[in-house]
């Protein structure tokens, strides 16, 4: 599900508290989160709703100015279902404060081993090799990095988020680059010859 900026703005506000999309099946599930530019958006209630049943409130709610809007901006398709999604705020996404811990515990350097090595076991050395081609590559778009390792693009960008996940690299209008904590891991990694 993607929000504009001005969304992600109002939500974080309370302005905003409800979204309106028709889908062929739902791309959220409540109480999940959302992550976003602005953290991650807490997932409320998703339901089926009849678009005849909406209402002024409803569209402001949403953004709107009126329903004329609303309904307007709603995506058509016979083939797809009119949802309506509630936002229970916006929290902190936990990846940003992880990229600046930069002093990696026996326990934290552990764990990354243990998940490198589980994510290479069909090509070892392949996500530290990763963390090194954006190391020495940051700004490089994904295309380009991925057919230096002789992979698919989807793959890669796939690959370069179960790092993001760990801290260990952010994503930039271009390419990615290593974040703090990843220049630490790469660090790790030169010592310990991976």
């Amino acid at each position: 599900m993607l929000l504009k900026q001005a969304t992600l703005e109002g939500i974080r506000r309370g302005d905003i508290t409800l979204a309106f999309r028709r889908w062929q099946r739902p791309t959220v599930k409540a109480g999940t989160g959302l992550r976003t530019a602005v953290g991650v958006v807490r997932i409320g209630v998703v339901e089926v709703v009849d678009e005849a049943t909406l209402s002024e409130a409803d569209a402001r709610a949403a953004g709107y100015n009126d329903l004329g809007a609303l309904t307007a901006d709603l995506r058509d398709g016979a083939d797809r279902t009119l949802y309506r999604i509630s936002f229970d705020g916006i929290e902190a996404d936990a990846r940003l404060s992880l990229r600046e811990a930069v002093d990696l515990s026996d326990a934290d350097w552990h764990a990354l081993a243990v998940r490198f090595e589980r994510w290479d076991s069909t090509a070892p050395g392949y996500f530290p090799s990763i963390l090194r081609l954006i190391g020495q590559n940051p700004e490089v778009a994904a295309a380009v990095l991925a057919e230096r390792l002789g992979v698919e693009k989807l793959k890669f960008k796939q690959d370069v988020r179960k790092l993001k996940e760990f801290g260990l690299t952010e994503s930039l209008d271009v390419g990615y680059r290593l974040s703090p904590r990843g220049t630490a891991a790469l660090e790790k990694l030169r010592e310990h010859r991976l």
